[in-house]
C-alpha cells in the first residue's frame, strides 16, 4: 500500500474514555460509505468539507454576508440566510464570525500535525494505558493516511486503535492490522436486507472481513449500537451472538446504547435525521440483550463503550 502524506479529519477530541483503554485522543477520519439513520457523526460522512452553521449563535452582524464572494449568504427578511447551493466551502464566512456560529466540517492535514497533536497528551497515555484511536467516518476510506499514521504512532511506542465498520477492502485490512494494537468492530445487523434499509450498503463485505480479521488479530473488541426498533429483539441478538461465537480475535462485546447526541449536526448540515422520534433503550433491555449475548457467544458483555 502506497503511505499517503495528507489526509482529511474532521474532529480531534481529547481525552475520551470509550474508545478504547486508559485516556485517549480520538481522531475523526473524514468520508464514510455507510449512511447509518442513527450516526452521531453525520459530519463524518461526506468525504469533502462542509458548512455547519449554527443558527442560535448567530448575533446578525453581516460579517460573513461582506466575506462571502460567491452570493452563498443573504440578507432575507432581517436574517441572513445561506443558500448552500451556491457555497464553495471556501471557509471565510466561519473564519469572520466570531460568534461561532458557522465552522467548516474537514480540513487536510499532514501525518506529521496530526502526530503532533496526538502527542501532546502522551503523558495521559502512559499514565493509563491509553493511546489514540482513529476513528470516523470511516478511517478505511483513507488507508494510505491510516498507515502513515498508525507507522508513525507505533515509532512513538503510541498504543494504537482503529475504530472501523469493517467496510472496505480485506487487503486494504489486513495491512492496517498489522500496524494495529486493538480494532474496535461496528456490528449492526445481521439480515443483509434490513442492513441495506438502515445503513445503505450491503453486509456481506463487513462479515467476510470480520471473519478474516479474527483469523489474524487477536485483539477484537466488536462493537453493536443497539438501536430501539431496528436491532434490539432478542431474535436479532441471538444470530449476531451466534455469529460471534465462532470468532477467535474476538475477545469481547461492547453493546453501546443509542443516544440523540448528534440530532442537532443534521440541523446544522441542512440534513434530515430519521430517527428523531426513537428513544434510548431501557437498562432493564440492555440488561436482557447483555445475558443472551454473553450466553450465545461465550465472549466477555460491557455496556457503554
Amino acid at each position: 500500500m502506497r503511505v499517503s502524506t495528507t489526509g482529511r479529519i474532521f474532529d480531534v477530541m481529547k481525552y475520551s474514555i470509550h474508545d478504547g483503554p486508559g485516556i485517549r485522543t480520538t481522531v475523526f477520519l473524514k468520508g464514510c460509505p455507510l449512511s447509518c439513520r442513527w450516526c452521531h457523526n453525520p459530519e463524518g460522512q461526506a468525504p469533502g468539507e462542509e458548512i455547519m452553521i449554527w443558527d442560535d449563535r448567530c448575533i446578525g452582524c453581516g460579517d460573513c454576508l461582506k466575506a462571502c464572494r460567491y452570493g452563498a449568504i443573504v440578507s432575507q427578511d432581517g436574517a441572513l440566510r445561506t443558500a448552500r447551493e451556491n457555497c464553495r466551502i471556501c471557509g471565510e464566512c466561519a473564519r469572520v464570525c466570531f460568534a461561532g456560529a458557522r465552522m467548516v466540517a474537514g480540513s487536510t492535514v499532514s501525518i506529521e500535525k496530526v502526530v503532533e497533536e496526538i502527542e501532546k497528551d502522551s503523558v495521559f497515555y502512559q499514565e493509563s494505558g491509553g493511546g489514540v484511536t482513529f476513528s470516523g467516518g470511516e478511517p478505511l476510506m483513507q488507508p494510505g493516511f491510516l498507515c502513515g499514521l498508525l507507522d508513525e504512532c507505533r515509532r512513538r511506542e503510541i498504543h494504537v486503535a482503529v475504530d472501523t465498520t469493517g467496510y472496505g477492502d480485506l487487503d486494504d485490512l489486513l495491512e492496517i492490522a498489522s500496524r494495529t494494537d486493538l480494532f474496535l468492530y461496528d456490528l449492526k445487523l445481521m439480515d443483509e436486507e434490513e442492513h441495506r434499509k438502515y445503513t445503505g450498503v450491503s453486509n456481506q463485505g463487513i462479515l467476510a472481513n470480520l471473519k478474516e480479521l479474527s483469523r489474524h488479530h487477536s485483539n477484537i473488541v466488536v462493537r453493536i449500537p443497539v438501536i430501539p426498533g431496528v436491532n434490539d429483539s432478542i431474535v436479532i441478538i441471538s444470530s449476531t451472538g451466534e455469529f460471534i461465537s465462532g470468532l477467535p480475535g474476538v475477545r469481547s462485546i461492547d453493546l453501546l446504547p443509542y443516544h440523540k447526541a448528534g440530532i442537532d449536526k443534521y440541523r446544522r448540515l441542512a440534513k434530515t435525521c430519521s430517527l428523531t422520534g426513537t428513544e434510548p433503550p431501557a437498562n432493564e433491555a440492555m440488561s436482557e440483550m447483555a445475558g443472551t449475548l454473553e450466553r450465545i457467544s461465550h465472549k466477555k458483555i460491557r455496556i457503554g463503550g
